[in-house]
């Protein structure tokens, strides 16, 4: 897999993490890497079902093995992100050796200030508190429906799509345990508060109103339907992907839909005796 900074734990953990810079501070450097095994780097990425259309960002490129993996294993191009110069000078090097330069390369700057916006796959294994520091900047910055793979640190508040553990012996000279955790993620639209959603006449003769509050790929909330408000259950974003769950008086429906900026579209409700479209736009 890819490569992380133990030596100067302590030190980065106060600095903001191993291949991080903190706002307008130097970039931290937490010492030297050690390189995971390289099996584990291809089981990764099938995890995130890499293909040739995928562009791939890793943010502490190490080595450059992620990107280049996905180049010439996969089919994938990208770049990756470090902040130690002979490390990219390296990448860069066995990315002609292996003949993907076309494809990919590596870049010596500061993964906070690095745009990640081109990236349907982004990857890091990188300290808990700089994994945690870039979650605004990935929701701001990836597109919906982007994959994140992080290796042992979750991004906390957020629910993986999937979470993947491996028992390795090379993992006890970098952390001390075998284990090995590989979480995936997807990041999520962003889903205004209120909305107004025409039904089928099954669920309500008139457009509803959705009050919806969004924590991550969480969504919860309330609608308001014949004149009551019925809470909106088991909401959640895979994506651009809208889901969620209402129950209108002894019914119960659930919804499904596609959020596309300022409208909710490809809808469909199904329920006792109803099956149908639907749509929303945001409230004005």
């Amino acid at each position: 897999m890819k490569t992380l900074r133990f030596l100067a734990l302590a030190a980065a953990l106060a600095a903001g993490g191993a291949h991080g810079q903190v706002k307008d501070k130097a970039p931290v450097d937490a010492g030297p890497y050690v390189p995971s095994p390289q099996s584990v780097v291809a089981d990764m990425l099938k995890i995130a079902d890499i293909g040739p259309k995928d562009f791939v960002i890793d943010l502490g490129s190490g080595d450059g093995r992620i990107v280049l993996t996905a180049a010439k294993v996969f089919g994938a191009s990208g770049f990756g992100v470090e902040i130690k110069d002979n490390l990219v000078k390296e990448s860069n090097e066995a990315a002609k050796v292996q003949g993907v330069a076309d494809r990919v390369k590596f870049i010596t700057a500061d993964l906070f200030k690095t745009d990640i916006s081109k990236a349907t796959v982004l990857t890091m294994y990188l300290l808990p508190n700089t994994v945690n520091m870039l979650k605004d900047k990935l929701l701001t910055e990836l597109r919906p429906g982007t994959k994140i793979l992080s290796h042992d640190y979750p991004l906390s508040g957020w629910i993986p799509e999937r979470y993947v553990q491996m028992d390795l012996e090379d993992k006890v000279a970098i952390s001390g345990v075998t284990t090995t955790l590989i979480y995936l993620y997807m990041v999520p639209a962003k889903v205004g508060p209120a909305w107004t959603a025409n039904v089928p006449v099954a669920v309500s003769k008139e457009p509803i109103r959705l009050n919806l509050k969004q924590q991550v790929t969480r969504v919860s909330g309330v609608a308001r339907v014949g004149g009551r408000d019925v809470p909106v259950e088991e909401g959640k974003l895979r994506g651009e992907k809208l889901s969620f769950r209402l129950g209108v008086g002894s019914k119960s429906y659930e919804f499904s839909g596609t959020v596309k900026g300022e409208a909710i579209v490809e809808g469909t409700v199904a329920g006792p005796g109803t099956k149908g479209a639907w749509t929303a736009a945001l409230a004005k």
